[in-house]
């Protein structure tokens, strides 16, 4: 369907699995290239800026060995509960912290995304409010152990369990929260 893309290959630099299903969902070839990158922001920078200075980071990786042909795709996904940003839990006590701080409230899940060729770069981020319902201790022990949700932003994924029995309401695209806003990525791949 993208036919401004038939001569270019792009790239998904990324080890998400979420990520990669997303993508194969928009019909488009791919490959997966990824590299080590230390994701780092000063802590001072404004909360909402932070994915997309990740994504930029991450294609920087790549601009040394990019080809005239190549369209590297990178994003990265935050949530930001009472104005503090939730990166992935370093084990299961602050897995079940992060899940039981976002009980009974309200949230932002940010992507940041980055498509950058040899000519041209495009940076955005989009925005989907999600909120949960109470969740018993019973609950969030439960979805830690079982689904082990140490690589997700915030601690969880919408498209498993817990999404299904605790999220109440979302507003905007659920594929965000996922980790690729999939209708505005497909929009700028259309006019890249």
């Amino acid at each position: 369907m993208l036919h401004n893309l038939e001569n270019k290959k792009l790239i998904l630099a990324s080890k998400s699995p979420r990520r990669q299903e997303l993508l194969k969902g928009l019909d488009v070839s791919f490959e997966i290239r990824t590299k080590d990158v230390e994701e780092i922001y000063d802590p001072r920078m404004d909360k909402e800026k932070v994915p997309v200075f990740l994504a930029e980071l991450k294609a920087e990786a790549f601009q040394d060995e990019m080809k005239e042909d190549e369209i590297i795709l990178t994003s990265d996904t935050i949530v930001i509960h009472d104005d503090k940003i939730l990166e992935k839990p370093k084990d299961r006590e602050q897995a079940i912290e992060m899940v039981s701080r976002l009980s009974d409230s309200r949230h932002t899940v940010i992507t940041g995304v980055c498509i950058w060729s040899k000519n041209k770069k495009v940076l955005f981020s989009d925005h989907t409010k999600v909120e949960f319902e109470s969740l018993s201790a019973e609950e969030i022990e439960y979805y830690i152990d079982r689904y082990q949700p140490y690589d997700k932003a915030g601690s969880y994924g919408v498209q498993e369990w817990i999404g299904y029995v605790g999220i109440k309401k979302l507003e905007g695209s659920y594929f965000n929260v996922m980790g690729l806003p999939l209708h505005r990525v497909y929009q700028e791949l259309k006019s890249f």
